[in-house]
């Protein structure tokens, strides 16, 4: 019998971007939430199904209006296991990932200096969405 595969192009109309802070999840949001002017609100965790049927919980936080969309995730699970599972696997060394789809308020750089501006982030950079293997995890 033939068999058929079913592929499905889907369209990441977001930037990702990694932060590296020793801030809580909460904290940050709250920093975010101030050099922003937006309202980061607390989410139930994302479920994301690994290999071998295993899966993680990740905390995350959001913002959403019509136009802007803007969620900051936790890189690791919220289970506490330090292994091998990260919500982005290419960047173990990223804390938080900010997805982000800013239609009217801030353009991509201009978001990124904003994000790196905040005291507690020691670190802030683009995650390019080429060639990246797990963007799969962000299509909810």
């Amino acid at each position: 019998m033939k068999k058929s595969k079913l592929v499905i192009d889907y369209e990441y109309d977001f930037d990702l971007l990694g932060l590296t802070t020793a801030a809580k999840g909460y904290k940050l949001a709250w920093e975010i939430n101030q050099a922003l002017h937006i309202q980061l609100i607390k989410q139930p965790d994302l479920a994301v199904g690994f290999k071998n049927n295993d899966e993680r919980s990740f905390s995350f936080y959001a913002f959403e209006t019509q136009i802007n969309r803007l969620k900051l995730f936790k890189n690791r699970p919220s289970d506490g296991d330090t292994g091998k599972y990260f919500l982005i696997p290419e960047f173990p060394h990223f804390d938080f990932i900010i997805l982000a789809a800013m239609k009217d308020q801030y353009a991509h750089p201009q978001l990124l200096e904003l994000i790196k501006s905040i005291s507690s982030v020691q670190f802030a950079a683009f995650i390019p969405m080429e060639g990246l293997k797990s963007k799969s995890n962000f299509i909810f």
